[in-house]
């Protein structure tokens, strides 16, 4: 009797870590956190008084509408993901959780993340909804119609910092616009890098992730422009055109410094052409965004 219970007991254990597995796979636990780290950097940036619930509310609402974003992404393209080697072993795909389970999940995250956001703001509330729709109406279809879609999928992928700063303050203005547009240009060498890592892959489900459709200089020469572009508009701030999004000479100069070795990434892709190339470039694009992110806030707190 005792051993059935241990037993019984281990089973459900084991279950329940299966689940939360799972679930952390489903929503990306990665890419939700990267999401709520560019909203906590936002809202430091715009708070005049950092109020301790509205962070925790933006935290676990981010992470909700993320992690919902990306349960409908995945359930959208489950037979896809069987093809390509990266994917299959998600939980879809591999059959590890039902298509009705992820569904409800999808639902719950989204009405919970909804709730928590628009318990701090209506504006929050919303811009994530609409993050939501564009993400998974919008992108998620057209990645097998057209190299348009990591255009379309920029804008919810830029909302997240720019998100932060609308918590802080309930309003849109030249400062959010700002945050928005570096996080909108910095995808484009991002995602490309990627798209040229996994161009392959990619091919099996009929994605069309490359600007050009293939490996090649049309394709480099975009990775590099939009790098070039992404660099600019982070030193906006350093000028007398971004309202009350300030930058300091010192902290403009690390962002140069930044920059330099973003574009070199690029520009060796460009020259070389091969996939570590181009990994290395995801790895950097990430330094960049992220180490961008802690400069300004630090920059505004000294």
């Amino acid at each position: 009797m005792i051993n059935t219970q241990i037993e019984q007991s281990k089973t459900i254990s084991f279950s329940f870590l299966s689940f939360f597995i799972n679930l952390m796979q489903l929503t990306k636990i990665r890419l939700s956190f990267s999401i709520v780290f560019s909203s906590i950097a936002g809202y430091f940036l715009g708070a005049e008084k950092i109020n301790l619930l509205t962070l925790f509310l933006l935290s676990i609402g981010g992470y909700s509408m993320a992690g919902a974003s990306s349960i409908f992404n995945q359930l959208i393209e489950r037979g896809k993901d069987g093809l390509m080697n990266r994917t299959k072993n998600r939980p879809l795909p591999s059959n590890r959780m039902s298509n009705s389970t992820a569904i409800i999940l999808g639902i719950i995250f989204s009405l919970l993340g909804t709730f928590f956001l628009y318990s701090i703001n209506f504006e929050t509330a919303f811009f994530s909804v609409i993050s939501i729709l564009i993400y998974t109406c919008l992108y998620t279809p057209l990645k097998t119609v057209t190299p348009l879609s990591v255009f379309v999928g920029a804008f919810p992928g830029a909302i997240p910092f720019m998100l932060g700063w609308v918590a802080a303050t309930g309003e849109f203005g030249i400062e959010p616009g700002i945050l928005f547009m570096i996080q909108f240009f910095w995808q484009f060498p991002h995602f490309w890098a990627i798209g040229w890592m996994m161009d392959e892959d990619y091919k099996k489900a009929g994605f069309k992730m490359l600007p050009s459709g293939k490996r090649d200089n049309a394709s480099a020469f975009q990775i590099v422009f939009y790098t070039l572009w992404t660099i600019i508009i982070s030193l906006t701030p350093v000028t007398s055109y971004s309202g009350n999004l300030i930058l300091s000479v010192p902290a403009a100069l690390l962002i140069i410094v930044l920059g330099f070795f973003f574009l070199l990434f690029s520009l060796k892709l460009m020259r070389k052409k091969d996939k570590l190339s181009a990994k290395k470039l995801v790895g950097f694009s990430i330094v960049y965004i992220t180490f961008l992110q802690i400069i300004y806030v630090i920059d505004k707190f000294l």
